[in-house]
């Protein structure tokens, strides 16, 4: 198992440094892993029904990573992207643009409690704002994602955050108050670094040519807006997200057809290949989009998720329950928790399964020890939840820089979620002081 994983965490990082996809490295290490369950004694067949079975629960996110793709071309096509462009460089000051974006992100973020959904929207419409004003989109990306992460860890309506409250048998209101006090310092001191950047890397002047292409290319309706106002209101009036999406795309060809111009095949070739601009200047800030965009991330989840069938299948994972024990007394319960989610998070490539797993495996540990199911509650948000975005094939990670065009060399700047981690490891025992087992969950003074 060791020296399996060795070779297939080679396999990542040499895809990942020499620029390759990284679904060759995948699907060796889903042949390593096979070949390891072979031989446990089981046979391909038991481990192709255990691989499948965990890949038909992941249709619903599959879903929402192509309806996701539809509504990026959707609102390149239409020209929503292009108004917040084409108006956010008039009325945006300058020097404040990166600082804008990161609390805009975490406001949208915080709403709508979706990661994915905010980058695909908002994250988009900002790439392209930065791109066609000179600011590296590479730190503008890390921008969103430290702000969209925000979101998607302490909202009430994140689906990561009620998944942790689910496993751990927490409430969540309760969790997202642990949440905020928590995140107080890594917030604070990500945005005074983001003012920092963002005064070294202003919205510079456009070029009058580019300017002149989106007037020439779309008409700057103000109906463009009505994609984006449909996306922030519809789930404020607890319709789904998913649903929001839906009919926020919808909207953007209605008005892409009735408004631009376009026509039948031309919607139809922008949700499926991405939005293609007519001219190469254009196409520089607002190419991109579609279900053919979102295809590597879906086979990435399809290879996680056999990933997981397999491990639990097989019982892999069972020896490890004595070595957190240990590991908890001696380098204590979030550090443990911490090194888990990383590992985990490497091997399986999806916060969802690495969140399921957790909260299975920890649960004893933590109680054992003298831990709470609150407490892993917290600890599992300040690393499980935060870590995926800063595991480059891991889809918290992927599926946003994949949305705004950038790789894995946006993570280093995404701040929040590398402080939150930090700043939490060595705070903790001011909100959750070590006890004895079985002792009620209070306030650190």
């Amino acid at each position: 198992m060791i020296i399996g994983t060795i070779i297939f965490l080679a396999a990542m990082f040499i895809s990942i440094a020499l620029g390759y996809s990284m679904i060759p490295a995948l699907l060796l290490g889903l042949c390593i892993f096979t070949f390891l369950g072979v031989r446990r004694g089981y046979s391909l067949k038991q481990l192709a029904v255990w691989g499948a079975g965990s890949v038909r629960e992941s249709f619903v996110v599959i879903k929402v990573m192509l309806i996701i793709g539809i509504i990026t071309a959707a609102w390149r096509l239409c020209g929503t992207t292009t108004l917040f462009v084409y108006y956010g460089i008039r009325l945006i000051t300058p020097p404040l643009f990166l600082v804008i974006t990161y609390l805009l992100a975490c406001l949208l973020s915080y709403a709508l409690g979706t990661s994915f959904g905010v980058t695909g929207t908002l994250g988009v419409i900002f790439i392209a704002l930065a791109r066609s004003g000179g600011v590296d989109p590479v730190i503008t990306a890390s921008v969103i994602i430290s702000g969209v992460y925000f979101g998607d860890r302490c909202s009430p309506v994140s689906s990561s955050a009620n998944l942790v409250a689910g496993v751990t048998h927490t409430d969540i209101m309760t969790n997202v108050k642990w949440m905020l006090r928590t995140c107080v310092l890594p917030f604070i001191i990500t945005f005074i670094l983001y003012c920092i950047l963002s005064f070294r890397n202003p919205l510079g002047n456009v070029d009058p040519e580019i300017m002149r292409s989106f007037e020439e290319t779309f008409s700057l309706s103000a109906v463009a807006f009505i994609p984006a106002a449909l996306m922030l209101i519809l789930p404020l009036m607890k319709l789904a997200v998913t649903t929001s999406i839906l009919i926020s795309a919808s909207a953007a060809l209605a008005i892409a057809y009735f408004v631009e111009g376009a026509g039948f095949q031309e919607l139809v070739r922008t949700c499926i290949l991405g939005y293609a601009a007519p001219d190469s200047g254009l196409g520089a800030i607002l190419n991109g989009g579609g279900v053919v965009s979102m295809l590597e991330v879906v086979v990435i989840l399809i290879i996680s998720c056999t990933y997981s069938g397999i491990f639990n299948g097989t019982g892999m994972m069972e020896p490890v329950h004595a070595m957190l024990r240990k590991s908890c007394l001696r380098i204590g319960r979030f550090a443990t928790c911490l090194i888990f989610g990383i590992v985990s998070t490497i091997l399986l490539c999806n916060q969802t399964i690495t969140t399921l797993l957790t909260g299975e495996v920890m649960a004893e540990p933590y109680k054992s020890t003298g831990g709470t199911l609150q407490e892993l509650a917290i600890d599992m948000e300040n690393s499980n939840i935060v870590v995926a975005g800063l595991v480059p094939w891991c889809l918290g990670c992927k599926v946003l820089t994949t949305f705004m065009g950038v790789g894995a060399e946006a993570v280093p700047y995404a701040f929040y979620i590398i402080l939150i981690p930090v700043c939490y490891l060595f705070t903790k025992k001011r909100w959750f002081p070590d006890r004895a087992a079985g002792s009620e969950l209070q306030e650190g003074s």
